[in-house]
């Protein structure tokens, strides 16, 4: 005979919950017995059940177990927050970082804008002098090429416009033909 499986969702009839409780409580507890045989391993296992009942399976003394669990559960979740916290603290460095870098542009920004200037020394305004003429090239460059590309669509539309009567003139002649040869 051959078992279906079954969808594993909570079971709605309080009899039949109780019933796969019990068949599947004593079937976890022999499988953990089992282990610990098989693989000489220390296997502890807790069930409550829904009305607050323990049971429990142990391979050697619960209580060492316990204590033993949680020693490792302090040690795991310790490692677990000192990298946590050593991540806040880089990201805390991070920011401090980019928070002076942010000052730095912003200084900058408004020395460009020709404002906080007494602070500067002469090579400093040299180099902000060189930086501007540099920004002043590339904005007059960019400004020659719109006013290209305005001059370019400019004389297409002359052409255009230009081209205009002589179609004009070619339809009329055309329809003067069409009118003769009938």
């Amino acid at each position: 005979m051959v078992r279906k499986k079954i969808e594993i969702k909570r079971i709605e009839n309080i009899t039949s919950r109780q019933v796969t409780f019990s068949k599947r409580r004593k079937g976890l507890l022999k499988k953990a017995h089992e282990l610990s045989v098989l693989c000489d391993a220390q296997v502890a296992a807790i069930v409550f059940s829904q009305k607050g009942k323990l049971y429990d399976f142990a391979s050697s003394n619960m209580q060492k177990m316990m204590e033993r669990y949680g020693i490792y559960k302090r040690e795991y979740f310790s490692a677990e927050i000192f990298q946590r916290e050593q991540y806040v603290q880089d990201l805390k460095n991070e920011i401090t970082v980019m928070v002076k870098r942010i000052g730095l542009l912003q200084l900058q920004c408004r020395k460009l804008m020709g404002q906080d200037l007494d602070s500067c020394s002469v090579d400093e305004l040299k180099e902000i002098t060189i930086q501007l003429e540099k920004s002043l090239t590339v904005v007059r460059s960019r400004k020659a090429k719109i006013n290209e590309d305005e001059v370019e669509k400019l004389k297409e539309e002359r052409e255009l416009l230009n081209e205009r009567p002589r179609l004009h003139l070619h339809e009329m002649v055309h329809n003067y033909v069409v009118i003769q040869s009938n």
